[in-house]
């Protein structure tokens, strides 16, 4: 029986607790800037980031991290942990990531029958993507698959953002998952065979708007 599909389903399923819903990553801010204020503006700046900071630096840091816990690579995995806490570039972006590693480690050890490694709990800070990478390699779900699936929670989570402090319509968040969507395959693939020195989060406007998020007057979300 192939349980890849429904492991993969289960794992990128808004359903997962892990406080995703909480977060907004400096698009909050964006939108009380106006820099954000309707739906094509908004396809702007949740592509943007999806291009050229989480597709070029999470996605290829989480096949990496993928393939270290397959072949069972503790220093890689320390290693790679350590670079994406220290690639936080705000207050909140850290603790959001570190907040969800740590949400995603509890509900592994209470799933019956997942094998916790002991490196999970010997780190004392787990990023979101290192929690991911090992539930996607116990369940041997094919990386482009993971990856696919990794960059669809995200834009998800930022739609949902966008449709409640724009704010958008049903229509208008279809609209933008539909488009947001025709870039994630490609993005996946490239990402498997970004080599490490090629890697780049370089988004200043993230930065900036998760920094001003940090003072924002009135806020629905935590980041």
């Amino acid at each position: 029986m192939n349980l890849a599909l429904p492991r993969l389903l289960q794992l990128a399923s808004p359903a997962l607790p892990v406080g995703a819903y909480t977060y907004s990553q400096g698009l909050e801010w964006a939108v009380e800037a106006g820099l954000v204020h309707d739906q094509a503006t908004g396809e702007q700046w949740i592509a943007g980031l999806l291009e050229h900071a989480v597709g070029r630096f999470e996605a290829p840091l989480a096949a990496c991290l993928q393939r270290a816990w397959a072949a069972g690579q503790t220093a890689e995995v320390e290693r790679l942990n350590a670079d994406f806490l220290a690639s936080r570039e705000s207050s909140e972006l850290r603790a959001e990531t570190v907040q969800m590693g740590y949400s995603l480690r509890r509900l592994l050890h209470d799933l019956e029958d997942f094998p916790v490694p002991p490196t999970l709990d010997a780190m004392p800070e787990v990023a979101f993507p290192t929690a991911w990478a090992l539930a996607s390699a116990v369940w041997e779900i094919p990386t482009v698959d993971s990856l696919t699936a990794y960059l669809w929670s995200w834009c998800e989570n930022q739609v949902m953002a966008a449709l409640k402090s724009v704010p958008l319509g049903q229509a208008a968040g279809q609209r933008l998952l539909l488009a947001l969507g025709g870039r994630i395959p490609v993005l996946a693939e490239q990402a498997i065979e970004l080599p490490e020195a090629a890697w780049s989060n370089f988004a200043p406007g993230l930065a900036l708007a998760s920094s001003s998020h940090e003072t924002q007057y009135s806020r629905l979300f935590r980041s």
